[in-house]
């Protein structure tokens, strides 16, 4: 089993970078395949939220 371990420089994220498939990369996309962005979804901070964060400012 391979384990993959974090690059210690530049240069091993580049050659790391050179295994992957080229139907991964972006080059090998087309638009056509690329999903369109969504838009964002509404959203509320609703009491429990809030109440998380309500003493912050104890905290500064």
């Amino acid at each position: 089993m391979n384990t993959a371990t974090e690059p210690e420089d530049l240069g091993e994220l580049i050659a790391d970078c050179a295994h992957i498939p080229s139907a991964l990369r972006s080059e090998g996309l087309t638009t056509d395949r690329m999903p369109h962005p969504r838009a964002a979804r509404p959203w509320q901070v609703d009491d429990a939220c809030h109440a998380q964060v309500a003493d912050l400012d104890a905290y500064v």
